[in-house]
């Protein structure tokens, strides 16, 4: 009878989430196991929509997010001390299946204590494995019984060194329309209708937008001197993220492109321009989905590229996902020593003075859309029931 008892108890879920892109995975995926199990129980670290959907939250997701060396040595001591009270709680209520949403520094090494511990362990998103030391995938499968991947490619690299993942796909391909709106996104932003109009992301971390934001304002100055009507809008991740970007703004000298800052609508942005462009990273993959031309651009310190190149640490001969996931070229991309204002501005003015992809690349954007295209929650739901008992 005790055994029968057990058998039918709800699930309990201990889910760890540490920025908001994963406090929107995490909430979806709640929704998709309570679908599943309408009395599971949910608890762990986790955002405000993680806790709007049920997670009884032991920390705040804002304790993990924490980027840059100095501030994690900075903060070091608190984190140390929320990982260990999240694996003692994890112990202790001895979950059905423990999930680490993204966060790979704090969650690695915490679902590798606790498989030991024989609790069944899901890594949801994968690091990017196929551009940075693929032979991670080994010790990803020492933490993790099964990877929940954002991108097709990913579940073969892992087959490859003996690991079960799964491709659940990704969220922002719902996030877009196959065929965005143009001419909404500008009013939305209160852009004209009828001038050549170029986004600008310089990067969502403050030293990204040091290292590329005036390079990024002084090619965009030499395009509005080529087109006069030129509007650029920059969306800001925050509210540093803008003081900054002002403050490199306001150090150029006059006679510039017409410039407007808003906060955040990254994506109405994309939509609204003409062009993009963009820091490397998931922004390219957003611009791909707005199906607007971009050139990627990015620049590490002096110090980290030859550090990274020197240990063969990069896998890859292109760096954007678009290109990635294409397989060719299809997005020029201006790294180090190649990312200056005059290249920059080179690659984007036939995007200007021309606007709309040709019907062969946009037919490429598409593909890749459709074939990123899922029900993350629902997907990685299913997923994970696999893993439970009966």
């Amino acid at each position: 009878m005790q055994q029968a008892a057990a058998s039918i108890a709800p699930p309990r879920f201990v889910l760890v989430a540490g920025e908001a892109s994963g406090d929107l995975l995490g909430a979806d995926l709640i929704a998709g196991l309570r679908r599943r199990y309408p009395d599971a129980r949910f608890a762990g670290i986790g955002g405000p929509r993680m806790v709007a959907a049920g997670l009884d939250a032991w920390h705040a997701a804002e304790t993990l997010a924490v980027m840059g060396l100095f501030e994690v040595l900075r903060h070091l001591p608190e984190l140390l001390a929320v990982r260990r009270d999240t694996l003692r709680r994890t112990l202790d209520l001895r979950p059905d299946v423990f999930i680490g949403i993204d966060a790979p520094d704090f969650n690695l090494g915490l679902e590798r204590r606790l498989k030991q511990a024989g609790i069944r362990t899901v890594h949801y998103v994968s690091p990017s494995i196929w551009a940075w030391r693929e032979k991670r995938a080994e010790r990803i499968g020492r933490s993790a019984d099964r990877v929940l991947c954002l991108f097709p490619m990913e579940p073969a690299i892992y087959a490859r060194h003996g690991v079960e993942a799964r491709f659940v796909g990704h969220p922002l391909a719902a996030a877009f329309p196959l065929v965005p709106d143009q001419a909404a996104a500008r009013r939305d932003l209160g852009l004209a209708p009828d001038v050549p109009v170029l986004a600008l992301l310089p990067g969502s971390r403050l030293g990204e937008i040091r290292r590329l934001g005036a390079d990024f304002l002084a090619a965009a100055d030499l395009l509005a001197r080529q087109l006069p009507r030129l509007q650029v809008v920059a969306p800001m991740a925050n509210a540093a993220c803008r003081a900054l970007f002002e403050t490199i703004a306001a150090a150029r000298p006059p006679g510039g492109a017409a410039l407007t800052v808003v906060d955040g609508q990254a994506h109405a942005a994309m939509i609204a321009g003409d062009a993009v462009l963009l820091a490397s990273g998931t922004a390219a993959l957003e611009a791909l989905l707005a199906k607007r031309p971009m050139t990627v651009a990015y620049r590490l310190s002096p110090w980290t590229y030859r550090l990274v190149k020197g240990l063969g640490l990069l896998k890859v001969d292109r760096y954007s996902l678009p290109n990635h996931l294409a397989g060719r070229d299809l997005v020029p991309e201006l790294m180090q020593e190649d990312c200056t204002p005059e290249a920059l501005a080179a690659s984007l003015l036939p995007w200007l003075k021309q606007p709309g992809l040709p019907a062969g690349l946009l037919d490429e954007y598409r593909r890749i859309h459709r074939s990123l295209a899922g029900e993350p929650g629902q997907d990685a739901a299913a997923a994970i029931a696999e893993l439970l008992p009966g």
